[in-house]
């Protein structure tokens, strides 16, 4: 998501939008003190071995200091949290599947998009149709191949600028964003538009980090899906265009082989891709 257009949303705003959601959601876990205790000693003590084997200085210490409250006063540690690190818990998630790869949710996720068919378009803007249109199709099915009908699929993704509705002020609230019921052998087929690589916002203090190791904000164009049906368990996923910029080097490090599409162009100038979701039993 770039920051250099007049109206467009900064690091701050995007920050400020993922925290407040995130903060009224106020999930809870039941983690006992034993393990607490456990976790906390072992990422303390890996922090303590970054330091030594680094030799980090106070000056260097103070920086980081200064970092992380800039961090959190700029709101944005949902971004940092979830570009850097929700990929290591995502893996961690992954051993017990046995269907569809998942990979991580990411801060832009809103609940409750609009409901529509199996067949359907995203709710979009005239200038979102100018762009590259795209389809979407496929099939819910359970590891034994049994399509599930009435399986949701919520589908979101950036415009061909790269910005997501609900964090661009410009963008229509519901802007490519759907819960998608599957048809009676849980197919769908979705209409919406190829969306655009984008830079995570690089003017607070998230960017900061990335620029000072000489390192590139900047994610692979994606769809984020979440498919749920009773008595699964459900997927959150990301789905790639092979041949796409930043696949081999996606800054939240969240691209698997298993999530690369391959897209079709018709005579009709539509790109189609097909995926089909398989989930585990709960």
């Amino acid at each position: 998501m770039t920051t250099t257009e007049a109206g467009s949303p900064t690091a701050a705003g995007s920050g400020s939008a993922a925290t407040d959601k995130f903060k009224n959601e106020r999930v809870t876990s039941d983690t006992s003190p034993e393990r607490l205790a456990a976790i906390a000693k072992d990422a303390l003590g890996a922090l303590h071995k970054v330091i030594l084997d680094h030799g980090v200085t106070y000056p260097e210490y103070r920086v980081f200091k200064q970092w992380l409250i800039d961090v959190g006063e700029g709101g944005e540690w949902p971004l940092f949290l979830d570009v850097f690190i929700e990929h290591a818990v995502e893996a961690v998630l992954a051993q017990s599947r046995q269907g569809t790869k998942g990979s991580i949710e990411g801060p832009y996720y809103i609940a409750d998009a609009p409901t529509l068919s199996a067949e359907c378009e995203l709710p979009m803007r005239d200038e979102d149709r100018r762009t590259t249109p795209l389809i979407f199709s496929g099939q819910v099915s359970d590891l034994a191949g049994n399509g599930l009908g009435g399986a949701i699929v919520e589908l979101w993704h950036a415009d061909d600028d790269g910005y997501y509705s609900q964090f661009a002020p410009h963008l229509p609230e519901w802007n490519l964003r759907g819960k998608i019921v599957t048809d009676r052998d849980g197919r769908y087929s979705i209409k919406t538009i190829q969306p655009a690589p984008y830079q995570i916002p690089t003017d607070g203090p998230t960017g900061a980090f990335i620029e000072a190791q000489n390192g590139h904000p900047w994610r692979p164009a994606h769809l984020h899906v979440i498919v749920s049906y009773p008595d699964k368990r459900s997927v959150t996923t990301q789905l790639y265009f092979r041949g796409g910029e930043w696949i081999e080097s996606d800054v939240a490090m969240a691209t698997k082989p298993e999530l690369i599409l391959d897209p079709v162009t018709g005579d009709d100038g539509i790109n189609r891709v097909s995926y089909d979701f398989a989930l585990d039993p709960v």
